[in-house]
């Protein structure tokens, strides 16, 4: 019987389409499974997607449809993307599915009956963007320590579950199992963070909004996130607190390896475990905390317009080009980097040159030299046979690199087969043994180099399966082994076609990046700036919010960032009463753009936003999105 190996990634949360930060998860997940199925294991793969939740509901009723056809919608953009890139799932789980909302129920019930869940209010912090709530020692200046927007204090009717109570036990476990939490740095975050200055009781029930699991024994109340999608990885398995254990559980569970994002770490070796604990069921063997992939140094933004979609790139480069771009570039422990420019060098560099270049040469002389036939190998020099320690060392070091999940490693080790083929040719140049009458040695060069190629190619299918198998058809063969000496001899190669066409660097910029907004000049019929006394002078001019954020220690104040076209300005309005800020961001509004500079609460203020109204009920004046930019209004 095979050994089983049950890996999963975060539940994406179904409130917008998924930028290629995240889709690189799920890459990274299926290059794992696709490996240990290499390895000869039953692999149960899931991954899914998190459906409920305030932020839904919201996103909902702006569009004017229900919270199902919302998340609908885009949970099947969601799997489109992860089906798109090649993503080998065993289960893509829904928490709307009906059997996921029973066992959660039931489970918020059994730890209800356990005395581990109780009633009382909350009295706190709230990011509403995260859906999190927050102690006075985790906010940053009144802002966010995940995502960086401000926080606002709530009061709340809440069930909470006793984290305290098994505090101690979770410090106990994660001493006892050293690898429970990777990377070690994550570990050491957790323990010294948030396990040593003592658990807060978890709020785990909302009344502020409706769209989630409802409270089976109390109707005013719906389960918040914490338990209804954590506990994903063991209900997509069929476990129900109120069933008997069901096969797949039983084989399956504990998981071997969630794979997770650093930011929601804190939830899956704190949280979850505990969680398990009050159930009484067995831990996760292993919690892989993975780094961010920024847009050169920042974290990708819609409001920042620096998101690139995955999907949208492989129609450009192609799904395997983005597969190995990702994996390739993100490092173990630190976060990884993306732009445009790395996309284009990458995928010349690699895919193009050592990769295509090499298949493409290889298989043109093995069909101008041997009719297309693969020749037999014969005796081998000092050359030959560092080639052949090479590969098998490359395919050691990938084993062990893969079985700890080190996958940029491992994606940098097949490639260094294919480097490594690339200088073996520069050191027989064949084109010279062809000219000799004694073809013995160009047969065993060749042969050398199509049976390297197949070896690293059989290595790359975790990375680039699509790509891995178009390979082994070029060179005709099935032959999936990692042992050099799989290529059977005499036998005829598969038809030569271009794997990856080298980028034009300059077209393939013009191409992927989004178009920039025009240069929109300077208008020369600014009035000079003048005091709000003399309203009739007043400049009005057209202008974008970019970014948004609460003033500190100020109630009614946003600062923003407008963009006018020609230039971007700073400004401070006293909306914040009526407007968050994400709900800003990306407006078109009308902006006094003469009003003399003022200092607010400290801020430097650059303009006024038209709006009425007054206190906590101001209206905007929004303008169509199709309105230029430092456009005069008259």
């Amino acid at each position: 019987m095979k050994e089983k190996f049950y890996i999963t990634t975060a539940i994406a949360y179904a409130s917008r389409k998924p930028h290629i930060g995240n889709t690189y998860e799920a890459i990274l997940a299926d290059s794992i499974a696709r490996y240990k199925r290499k390895q000869d294991y039953d692999v149960y793969f899931l991954t899914g997607t998190d459906e409920h939740g305030q932020k839904i509901e919201n996103y909902a009723k702006e569009a004017g449809i229900a919270p199902k056809q919302y998340v609908d919608n885009v949970a099947g953009v969601i799997r489109g993307i992860w089906d798109k890139m090649n993503v080998s799932y065993t289960k893509f789980i829904r928490t709307t599915d009906d059997y996921h909302e029973t066992a959660v129920a039931h489970i918020f019930k059994k730890l209800y009956d356990k005395g581990d869940i109780y009633k009382s209010e909350y009295e706190g912090w709230y990011c509403e963007p995260d859906e999190a709530f927050l102690t006075d020692t985790q906010v940053v200046d009144g802002k966010c320590p995940d995502c960086g927007r401000p926080v606002k204090r709530m009061k709340e009717e809440s069930y909470f579950f006793r984290m305290s109570a098994y505090s101690d036990r979770l410090m106990k476990y994660i001493e006892d199992h050293p690898d429970f939490i990777e990377p070690e740095a994550r570990k050491k975050e957790m323990v010294n963070n948030f396990l040593k200055p003592g658990l807060q009781d978890l709020c785990v029930s909302r009344t502020s909004f409706k769209w989630g699991v409802p409270v089976s024994f109390d109707d005013k109340h719906v389960i918040y996130v914490w338990i209804d999608a954590l506990s994903n990885y063991i209900t997509a398995l069929g476990y129900d607190p109120e069933k008997p254990e069901s096969e797949l559980y039983l084989k399956n569970w504990p998981a071997d390896v969630h794979i997770i994002g650093k930011d929601i770490i804190r939830f899956h070796t704190i949280y979850w475990p505990i969680i398990l604990m009050a159930l009484d069921l067995p831990l996760p063997k292993k919690v892989l905390g993975h780094p961010w992939l920024l847009f050169g140094i920042d974290k990708m933004s819609k409001s920042r317009g620096n998101t690139i979609y995955a999907d949208d790139l492989a129609d450009y480069i192609g799904v395997d080009a983005v597969r190995e771009y990702v994996l390739a570039e993100m490092p173990y422990l630190n976060d990884g980097s993306i732009t445009y420019e790395s996309i284009i060098a990458r995928y010349n560099s690699d895919l193009a040159n050592t990769l295509g270049n090499l298949v493409n040469r290889t298989l043109a002389m093995t069909n101008k030299y041997f009719g297309g036939a693969v020749p037999k190998a014969n005796a081998y020099d000092e050359i030959d046979e560092s080639l052949v320690k090479s590969v098998a060392d490359s395919y050691d070091a990938m084993k062990s690199q893969m079985d700890s999940y080190h996958v940029a490693d491992a994606v940098d080790t097949v490639f260094g087969v294919f480097r490594r083929a690339n200088k073996y040719i520069d050191e027989t140049a064949p084109w010279a043994l062809a000219k000799l009458e004694d073809k013995s040695r160009l047969e065993t060069v060749i042969y050398n180099l199509l049976e390297t190629i197949r070896c690293g190619a059989v290595m790359l299918e975790p990375f680039m399966p699509s790509t891995s198998a178009e390979i082994l058809k070029q060179l005709g063969t099935e032959a999936d082994g990692y042992e050099f000496g799989g290529l059977e001899s005499g036998k005829n190669i598969g038809t030569p076609a271009v794997l990856f066409a080298r980028l034009d660097e300059e077209k393939a910029l013009s191409d992927l990046k989004p178009a920039e907004k025009p240069v929109v000049p300077k208008p020369d019929d600014c009035e000079e700036p003048v005091g709000i006394e003399d309203f009739g002078k007043i400049e009005l001019r057209t202008a974008q919010i970019l970014e948004c954020e609460a003033v500190p220690k100020a109630k009614k104040l946003l600062k923003l960032k407008v963009d006018l076209g020609y230039e971007q300005r700073q400004v401070v309005s006293g909306i914040a009463k009526s407007y968050k800020p994400e709900e800003l961001i990306g407006k078109k509004i009308v902006l006094v753009a003469n009003l003399k500079p003022a200092v607010i609460c400290g801020v430097e203020s650059n303009g006024m936003i038209i709006a009425s109204g007054e206190n906590d009920k101001i209206k905007v004046v929004f303008l169509d999105e199709d309105t230029p930019l430092g456009q005069r209004i008259h």
